[in-house]
């Protein structure tokens, strides 16, 4: 599988997209970390709470849920200590390999999603 590197910034413009204007309410990207036999294709992303309208941001790193997060604010999320116990997603952003966003490679919907932030 295709792997790319994506900025931090390109990835908080990603993240703060209205998921409203989106056909499917949910952003969901697969990633590797480099060096890591633990975090290969994990998942993280964006939706909607059904209950309270407001945005779910999430971590699903191994297959078997035991490290699965949700948080209410990117802030939170970017910055919650779930990789290795002791890492956050924004320490270890520069180890992060995007394997796909959405489905799609990153070539083929990182331009969407940033016009949908402008």
């Amino acid at each position: 599988m295709h792997m790319d590197k994506i900025t931090f910034l390109e990835f908080e413009r990603v993240m703060s997209c209205d998921l409203r204007k989106k056909k499917e309410p949910c952003i969901e990207i697969c990633f590797d970390v480099e060096d890591s036999v633990n975090y290969r294709d994990s998942w993280m992303g964006k939706m909607i709470d059904k209950d309270t309208g407001g945005n779910v941001y999430w971590f699903g790193l191994v297959p078997d849920g035991s490290q699965a997060y949700d948080f209410a604010l990117f802030d939170e999320f970017v910055n919650a200590e779930v990789f290795y116990g002791r890492k956050s997603l924004k320490e270890i952003w520069p180890s992060i390999s995007v394997l796909s966003l959405d489905g799609g490679t990153v070539s083929e919907t990182l331009s969407y999603f940033l016009k949908l932030s402008e």
